[in-house]
This record gives structure tokens, sequence and C-alpha cells, in this order.
């Protein structure tokens, strides 16, 4: 079998792919999933007050 060494190349550049991107491309943080999940029902609470207040004023839009 000649296709041996081609394959195993193959499979040497998609390893390196896949380590170079990573899947979900999630930056890590260092934060806990607990600590993570705080994190963002913070910001979501912020994004959420922020569109409550464009939305009771008018002159803003």
């Amino acid at each position: 079998m000649t296709r041996g060494n081609q394959r195993e190349l193959a499979r040497q550049k998609h390893a390196k792919k896949q380590n170079e991107h990573g899947k979900g491309s999630r930056k890590e943080d260092g934060l806990s999933a607990a600590a993570r999940k705080q994190r963002d029902a913070e910001i979501m609470q912020q994004k959420q007050k922020k569109a409550n207040e464009t939305d009771k004023d008018p002159v803003k839009k």
C-alpha cells in the first residue's frame, strides 16, 4: 500500500489545523462554570437595562 504515508501526512495536517483553530473557539478565561454563569448573567442584565431605557425614552432612539 503506497497510500499509507499520504494518509499519515493528511492526519498530521488535519490535527495541526484542529489544534490551531480549536473547537468552539471560546477563550479560556480561567473561570469556573458557576463564575462564568454569574458573569454572563450580569452582562445580560446590563444589556436588558440599557434596552429598557432606550424603549422608555423615544428621544434617544
